[in-house]
Parts: C-alpha cells; sequence; structure tokens
C-alpha cells in the first residue's frame, strides 16, 4: 500500500507542498517519520527539491527529476551558500513581517524572526497572526521557485500563493481559496479635495471579468523584457503590477498580500533584490494607491495611466532590501 503512495505523492508535488498538507492529502495512511524518509532521499537524487526551514519547508517536483529552480537567488549569487541563506532569511522576514503588518498583524519583526527561525509561538498573539506570518514565508518560497524554474508564471502558480497566505480552511463557496471571487467587492477610500475629506466608494473588477483581467496581466508579466529593468526604473514596473492588481482585487481576500507579492515577480527575473513597502508607512502607501484608483476608477488595468505617486514611494522604499543584501556582500569582503 506504501510504495502504491508515492507515484501519488510525487504527482501532488507538481505544486509545492509541506509536510502537513502531503500527509492531509494523503489521509494520513502513512506516517510523518515515513513521509520525511522518502522526501528526503528524492531530495538527495534531485527528484524533488526543498525551499524553506522548519515549518515553512515546503517540497516541490523538479523539471524531468532534476533541480529545475535555483537554490540560490541571483542577486545573491556573489555569497558563499550559508551566508546567502542568511541574507535570504533576512529578507524574508522583513518582507512577511512588512506584508502582514499592513494588513493589522501585530507581530513585530522580532516576533516573526522567532516564529520562522525557531518555530515558536509568542504569548499573547492568535493563532491567526502566527499562521499568516508562516504563511507568507511560505508563499516567498513558492515565488522564488516559480521565478527560477524557468517556467512562465500562470493562473496556478498564483492560485498556490493564494492558497499559501491564507489563514482560514472552512470550504465556503463565497470565499473561494486559490480561485477567484465569485461576489462584487468594492472599499471606502479616504479622499482629499481643498482641505476636505470624505469617503469615496471603489468598486473594483466584476467577478465576470477577472479571469480575462487577470490573463492580461499575466501576459503582460510574462512577456515583460527583464533584461531592460534596473534599479532605476524597478519601481515603476514594481507600482504598475501592483496597481493593476488591486484594481482587479481578484480575491475576496488577501489582495493586498499577493499584490505585493506579485508585483515583485518582475524584479526577481531581472535578478534584483525584492522591494518590500515599509509598513510604517501605511498611510503614504494607502494614498498612493486610493488617489489613484478614485481618479481613474475602470481605467486602471494594463492601458490605464502610470500611478506616478505610488512609484515615487516605492523607490523611496526600496533602499531597505537593497542595504541588507549590500551588507551582506561587504560581510563577505571583510572575511
Amino acid at each position: 500500500m506504501k510504495n502504491k503512495l508515492k507515484p501519488f505523492i510525487l504527482a501532488s508535488l507538481r505544486f509545492p507542498k509541506s509536510i502537513s498538507e502531503l500527509l492531509e492529502l494523503l489521509r494520513f495512511e502513512v506516517e510523518e517519520r515515513t513521509l520525511r524518509r522518502w522526501l528526503s532521499l528524492w531530495v538527495k537524487e534531485g527528484v524533488i527539491v526543498s525551499t524553506g526551514r522548519l515549518k515553512t519547508t515546503l517540497y516541490h517536483l523538479t523539471s524531468n527529476g532534476k533541480n529545475g529552480g535555483s537554490s540560490k537567488l541571483k542577486f545573491l549569487k556573489e555569497l558563499s551558500e550559508s551566508k546567502a541563506q542568511c541574507v535570504r532569511d533576512e529578507l524574508r522576514d522583513l518582507w512577511t513581517h512588512a506584508s502582514t503588518s499592513i494588513e493589522g498583524n501585530t507581530l513585530t519583526l522580532g516576533n516573526t524572526y522567532d516564529v520562522l527561525e525557531h518555530g515558536m509561538t509568542i504569548s499573547g498573539k492568535s493563532l491567526k497572526e502566527h499562521q499568516e506570518v508562516v504563511g507568507h514565508a511560505r508563499a516567498i518560497d513558492i515565488l522564488y521557485e516559480a521565478v527560477y524554474s524557468g517556467t512562465s508564471i500562470d493562473k496556478s502558480i498564483i492560485f498556490n500563493l493564494h492558497r499559501a497566505i491564507q489563514t482560514e480552511y472552512i470550504l465556503d463557496i463565497y470565499k473561494p481559496i486559490g480561485g477567484w471571487k465569485v461576489e462584487i467587492n468594492g472599499c471606502r477610500a479616504r479622499h482629499e479635495i481643498d482641505g476636505k475629506v470624505k469617503a469615496v466608494y471603489i468598486e473594483y473588477a466584476h467577478p465576470l471579468d477577472v479571469d480575462s483581467l487577470m490573463q492580461e496581466l499575466i501576459d503582460y508579466i510574462n512577456e515583460m523584457d527583464c533584461t531592460l529593468i534596473t534599479y532605476e526604473n524597478a519601481a515603476k514596473v514594481y507600482s504598475k503590477v501592483h496597481s493593476v492588481f488591486v484594481s482587479i482585487h481578484p480575491f475576496w481576500d488577501g489582495n493586498g498580500r499577493m499584490a505585493r507579492l506579485i508585483a515583485n515577480i518582475p524584479l526577481l527575473k531581472a535578478g534584483l533584490v525584492p522591494l518590500v513597502i515599509d509598513s510604517t508607512r501605511r498611510l503614504e502607501y494607502i494614498s498612493a494607491l486610493s488617489a489613484h484608483q478614485i481618479a481613474f476608477q475602470g481605467e486602471l488595468y494594463i492601458k490605464g495611466p502610470e500611478n506616478t505617486a505610488l512609484t515615487t514611494f516605492c523607490q523611496s522604499c526600496y533602499g531597505t532590501t537593497i542595504e541588507i543584501v549590500e551588507e551582506g556582500l561587504m560581510g563577505l569582503k571583510r572575511y
């Protein structure tokens, strides 16, 4: 019986999965230690790859039994493997903390490190907040693997990212996880005109239009000449993809975290450091998004106008992650 499960496991690893996800998929018909032994052997044989550490570890089938991804990110290629892993983890912690914090998660950067690095639980913090952090870190690994596997981005990858960041697992046809929204959604945004502040309703793309609009965005990303993306124009590329994604708002929940993941795909393809939004400047960030959406509702898809305010804001945030990598490089030179 156990040997019959192996082909099923390998087939399911076409998309990254954790130990717990595999056990659930297998209906716990195999012991965890046995599953770990199989996975370890397949990693050694090059049949699958593992990414992440501790609770964030994911296993993924490689292309034709060979490692189709990259064990080291392009912007870390000058570092030793151990140093590159340290910098990668630091970027993961910052990116995860910043993105979840913007959405209301109260775990600090230090808490995030403790959860992801040591598998600790933080006293007084909710299970949901811990799950959000672990899920986002897993999503980063999925994103890295997708970008460096050499395959084109498609809907299945985006759905897999959405599954990773979601903490709710109760089946609800009105709240699909790893699937486009089925209900109309929108939000009230703060808008200031001549010193007067009022709330304006922003309606996102209709559910029936989401699939075609997202396909346009996916095609736009895949067809982009990433060799032309530099640190000077990266924020412009990031803000374009980000603005289009949030204007579509394709999911019932998690669109902000998803936008900040998806917008980094062109940058990573270009071999650049990911851009992370500064969570302490949340109001500036939201204002740059909402003002643009209010001014150009219905015109914010691929052919829509650029969000110059968001581009300027993103450019001002970019230095943080660049500095982390530069410090890693300087550390290498010192030793």
